[in-house]
Order: structure tokens, then sequence, then C-alpha cells
């Protein structure tokens, strides 16, 4: 079977500090089958120029849109590849052979996802820590009651799978998106790699609480809304037990 096409789609609004990184990581892959895809909410820095003087092979829009998800929607669109990945400015492949490795973990088998682990950097890509949540080690679209235990960018999904954003979540569609990934497919595959380095910043993280409420909603919706509270309460005791302890 032929090599799999990804499709890596980068979502980008006032990113020229950020996207140099994103940028150098695609240019940086030893394997070349993918194309990449720009989604720029028209920036009124110096993003659109970053990315024209690129040496990749890129297709971007630059238009104003309804938001993050919108943007990932028309990258959805756009896209062709038989895979998936949203790698945003500031987010990076682990290493150069990331795809290659990727692509030969998919094989023949053609999984609907692909998953693996999240290294958190800073801004001066300096290694900071492993995302707290861990890759299972077998994943299914139950195994979210736990948290999102992959994170997005190091979730790979097959686009005849994909559904597209939910637009009534702002800052949690990647959570329900994933999720409705997963109930379309039985064929999970971890990877076992460090797939991701992920900018210690973002929309998420500037509003954690909505973000946080909006992740109770989503959960409710999938899980059950009596199921989900109980285990939210669960959550609330380990934490409050870890920070008595000092270890939060």
């Amino acid at each position: 079977m032929a090599q799999p096409l990804f499709s890596i789609i980068t979502i980008t609004f006032n990113a020229a500090t950020t996207l140099p990184a994103t940028l150098r990581s695609v240019e940086e892959q030893t394997f070349t089958n993918y194309e990449y895809i720009v989604v720029d909410g028209a920036s009124r820095d110096n993003t659109v120029a970053l990315v024209e003087a690129s040496q990749l092979p890129v297709r971007m829009v630059s238009e104003p849109d309804k938001g993050l998800y919108d943007a990932m929607n028309k990258g959805l669109k756009m896209a062709t590849g038989e895979y998936l990945i949203f790698l945003n400015a500031g987010d990076s492949f682990h290493a150069p052979d990331t795809l290659q490795r990727v692509a030969e973990a998919i094989g023949n088998n053609r999984p609907g996802v692909v998953y693996g682990e999240t290294a958190i950097v800073d801004a001066n890509r300096n290694f900071l820590m492993m995302r707290r949540l861990q890759a299972p080690e077998k994943l299914s679209w139950r195994s979210f009651k736990q948290g999102m235990l992959v994170c997005h960018q190091a979730f790979i999904a097959r686009r005849d799978i994909a559904p597209l954003y939910d637009l009534k979540y702002r800052y949690s569609a990647d959570v329900d998106w994933c999720i409705r990934c997963m109930k379309q497919t039985d064929e999970l595959l971890n990877t076992h790699l460090t797939l991701i380095d992920y900018l210690n910043e973002g929309e998420t993280t500037r509003h954690h609480r909505a973000s946080l409420k909006e992740r109770f909603a989503v959960m409710c919706h999938h899980y059950g809304t009596i199921s989900t509270a109980l285990r939210h309460i669960g959550f609330a005791l380990r934490y409050a037990i870890a920070r008595a302890q000092g270890r939060a």
C-alpha cells in the first residue's frame, strides 16, 4: 500500500513570534508525503509574510474567521490527505523523523486514530516536562472519561472519520471532536512516541475556567451528567488531598 498522505494544518492569528518554530519543524521532516495548510485569521503582523517566505509546499487562506475552531473547520475542508494533524502556531513536531516514524507505525493497517505523547516546552523551545496526562496503552472513546488523555496535536485522525468541529464550544471543541472521532473507529494505534512539542501557553490556558466548564459540558453530553458529576467530585477530592500533602 502507498505511504499515507498527511494533511498538516496550522491555525494562525498574529503569530509572527511563535510561528517560526512550527514552520521550521515541518521543513525539517524527513518524511515529505504531506500537504501543508495554513488558515490565518487576517493577521495584522508578519505572519503571512513568514508563511510565504518558507520553503514549504503550503496552501494558505488569510481572512477573518469566527474563532479557532471555525478556522480548523476551514482547514479540515481544504484537506485532501488520508490523515489530519493539527499543528498550531507555536507547537512543533518533536523530532525531524516524527512523521517518518508515524508513517512506519501506520504501515498497511490504516488505523482510524494514531496517537502518542506530548512534551511541554517554553518559548525558547526548552523542555519543561512531559504532559501530565499520559496516553493510555489502549485508547477508546470511553477513555476521555478520565480527562483528555491525549493532546489534540498528538491525536492523528483519519480524515474519512473526522467530523467538523462543533462551534457551540468556544474553548473545548477539540475534546468533543476527539471523542466523536474515536466513536467512529475501533482501530486506535499507540505509537509509543513523543510526537509533539507543545508551547506552554494558548487560548485554553488563558481561559482556563471557561475551558473547564465547557469540558464538563462535553463530558456530560458523551458520558452522562450523573456519572460525570460523580467523577469530577472524585477528581476534586484527589486534588484537595494532594494539595494538603504538598504534592499539587
